[in-house]
């Protein structure tokens, strides 16, 4: 298995009111957040981002970290699961000029929404089953998206994943250490369908056969 390692480190911090977030959200917001439309990325905050617009500064510190820790060049090639609109592909083009760059992402909203930058490179597809051959990127990402399915999904998109890889790949899941961190979660989640300890998550990787990196979301 991978190691455990914060790739997103430099990725903007925001301040969460989460007492406020868990008091507002009913299980309608979030049945609308997980069609994952309009809705979902530019409609009410109830239901997900309230506008969700490129910001260079979101990405663009991150990209480094990704290059250094994967030896990214202009002839890498690293696929987006959950890729949204592409603003963190897009980022990739822009820092590391020549890198070939894929996504997924299971909203049409999104992929016909998507960065023009990027939009030739984007596709809707399932993370349970990736349109793609054996070993085609030296890299694939998914960021916040694995935890969505339910638990046996996940185990399928993350072997998904390993499939096309060739061998180096870094996932974010949502989390909790302690019963606070749970409760915390509760209260700030809308669309993912799997929350586990993060032993729990530890043991899965190893049951399913996941071998690349990962971290945690802990609002």
């Amino acid at each position: 298995m991978g190691q455990e390692i914060d790739l997103l480190a430099n990725y903007p911090k925001t301040k969460r009111d989460l007492t406020q977030r868990g008091n507002e959200k009913t299980e309608a917001d979030r049945a609308i957040a997980r069609q994952f439309g309009k809705d979902f990325f530019d409609g009410d905050r109830r239901h997900g981002y309230g506008g969700f617009s490129y910001f260079p500064r979101f990405w663009q510190p991150v990209i480094p970290t990704f290059q250094s820790h994967f030896g990214l060049t202009n002839d890498s090639s690293l696929l987006d699961v959950g890729c949204a609109k592409g603003f963190m592909l897009h980022d990739l083009k822009e820092l590391i000029p020549g890198i070939t760059v894929a996504g997924v992402d299971v909203s049409e909203y999104a992929i016909e929404n998507s960065m023009e930058t990027v939009r030739d490179q984007v596709s809707v597809a399932d993370a349970r089953d990736l349109p793609f051959g054996d070993n085609s990127f030296d890299v694939v990402i998914s960021i916040n998206t694995v935890h969505n399915l339910e638990k046996s999904e996940c185990g399928q998109a993350l072997q998904e994943i390993e499939r096309v890889s060739k061998g180096q790949s870094f996932i974010t899941v949502d989390a909790y250490r302690t019963e606070e961190e749970y409760e915390r979660m509760q209260a700030w989640n809308l669309t993912a369908k799997t929350i586990l300890h993060v032993d729990e998550w530890k043991a899965f990787f190893k049951e399913i056969g996941y071998t690349g990196d990962y971290f945690w979301f802990i609002p």
